[in-house]
């Protein structure tokens, strides 16, 4: 199966692979944290930094582990791909756990790189035998993490000590879970939310906060001449966008059940019909004016409406803190469920971001240092750190019993809006799994942006999306029959 997988990199995933869900631009699934924008939009700056705090972490590493070999510790390496403010708050997770855990385990964590990088050097370790211990991976590489083989699941780990995985938030945990099994620990996770801009909403003397994008085109002539917009909305043309959508309408991506009963071998968006659905609309949205095209990504609706020029933006939950430091108090920022594409659709939401992979390097003692790990990582008290200082949501249903999480949501309260549709959605609406989801959303977003601006009819770009889509499943599964 390695092998199969490994000649896979040079084949169907050579393009240049997107970020995870939840991301900015063609980036970062999961516009993630209040980090999560500000990673996407700052990462380049933030580059030198980042890179110097995976060299001193590397040194202290380094320094540690001749002194850590030398008494008995074991290391682990722990690959990530948080960086900036998100970095800094995974850094003090892993210090106070280097300091403070009684099991003599020493936690190397090396920043990496996006998602993309991330993944393919574990593509490329593996080559060598090299690997990490953990790693965290992005929600659209888990159909890839469990087809590889590399890893071991972490549902293993879990029934061998016995863990409580209730503790878990259960519409989080299911994009995991895999014929019962959960591959991978669910680690920083988020959902998408619209945010729309209160000031402007009552200015055009509009009370009732559409949930649906129909209504949204409904109300978009008021917003602009009552209520001051530039813009009805601002929607980024983003494939996360797309698979919400299908969610929301409680409508399969891919066959077999989604991924999930086994590897897809087509789309099925097309032949259900919600694929047409959600572009027609949109593009009926784009027509009117409602939306214009902002350009591709998670982000690029984001910079029009904290400016104050769009009346409602869509984004990550992950992205609330960082929306409100750029608006600064211009106007008050009002959050409602990410809209469903016809008034009567009846789906929920899935998650994006990313989870920890335990790798099978065929040492049983790391693979018990990761284990205790990544039950530090998921404890209430550092999940409820970790949501406070990124705008995660916190994996562990406990920590929002922790003082520091109830301060933040204090702090905070839009929050509140991705806490109650997170837990009014359902596990059968976690997505899709697709091991070519990177190629795949890179296909609906340039259908989408194609369609609209050629005035193609959405019916042919649907088709065409789902062809490509189709061809690098094809592709993928042809290597790795």
């Amino acid at each position: 199966m390695k092998k199969r997988l490994l000649t896979l990199t040079a084949a169907a995933l050579a393009a240049t692979m997107v970020f995870g869900a939840c991301g900015s631009s063609t980036g970062s699934s999961s516009s993630e944290s209040s980090a999560a924008s500000q990673e996407s939009t700052e990462q380049a700056a933030s580059t030198d930094t980042a890179e110097q705090t995976t060299t001193a972490a590397a040194d202290s590493a380094s320094s540690d582990g001749s002194t850590a070999s030398s008494s008995g510790k074991t290391t682990i390496t722990f690959w990530h791909s948080m960086g900036g403010v998100n970095g800094d708050a995974l850094t003090h997770l892993v210090d106070q756990y280097n300091k403070e855990n009684k099991d003599n385990i020493y936690v190397d964590a090396e920043y990496q790189g996006e998602y993309d990088d991330t993944i393919n050097k574990l593509k490329s370790a593996q080559i060598g035998n090299m690997g990490a211990d953990l790693v965290q991976v992005y929600e659209i590489g888990t159909r890839f993490m469990i087809d590889s083989g590399w890893v071991v699941p972490m549902q293993d780990l879990i029934d061998e000590d016995g863990w409580d995985e209730s503790q878990l938030e259960p519409n989080i945990a299911a994009y995991y879970t895999v014929d019962n099994k959960l591959y991978s620990m669910p680690f920083n996770s988020s959902t998408p939310i619209m945010y729309y801009n209160k000031d402007m909403f009552e200015k055009a003397g509009i009370t009732d906060i559409p949930d649906s994008l129909p209504k949204i085109d409904a109300i978009a002539n008021d917003l602009v001449q009552k209520g001051g917009a530039g813009e009805a909305m601002s929607m980024g043309i983003y494939g996360w966008f797309f698979e919400q959508f299908l969610c929301k309408q409680g409508a399969n991506y891919v066959d077999n059940d989604n991924g999930r009963t086994k590897a897809a071998t087509k789309v099925e968006f097309d032949s259900n019909g919600a694929g047409e659905k959600i572009l027609s609309q949109w593009k009926k949205m784009y027509d009117d004016g409602t939306a214009p095209n902002v350009g591709r990504g998670g982000d690029s609706g984001l910079a029009d409406f904290t400016a104050g020029k769009s009346a409602i933006t869509l984004g990550s939950t992950a992205s609330l803190a960082q929306i409100l430091q750029d608006v600064n108090g211009k106007f008050e920022v009002g959050t409602a469920y990410f809209p469903k594409v016809s008034d009567d659709d009846q789906g929920g939401v899935s998650i994006g971001g990313a989870s920890l992979w335990a790798l099978d390097n065929g040492d049983k003692a790391k693979q018990q240092a990761v284990w205790k790990f990544v039950k530090f990582l998921v404890s209430p008290e550092s999940q409820a750190y970790w949501a406070a200082q990124t705008g995660y949501f916190p994996v562990t249903t406990a920590a929002h019993d922790e003082q520091t999480f109830k301060d933040n949501i204090a702090k905070y309260p839009q929050f509140q809006t991705a806490i109650d549709q997170l837990h009014d959605s359902k596990p059968e609406y976690a997505g899709a799994l697709m091991s070519v989801f990177p190629e795949a959303r890179q296909d609906v977003e340039s259908g989408i942006e194609n369609m609209l601006n050629t005035n193609q009819d959405p019916a042919e770009a649907t088709k065409s999306i789902a062809d490509s889509i189709n061809k690098a499943i094809e592709d993928y599964n042809v290597v790795n029959s």
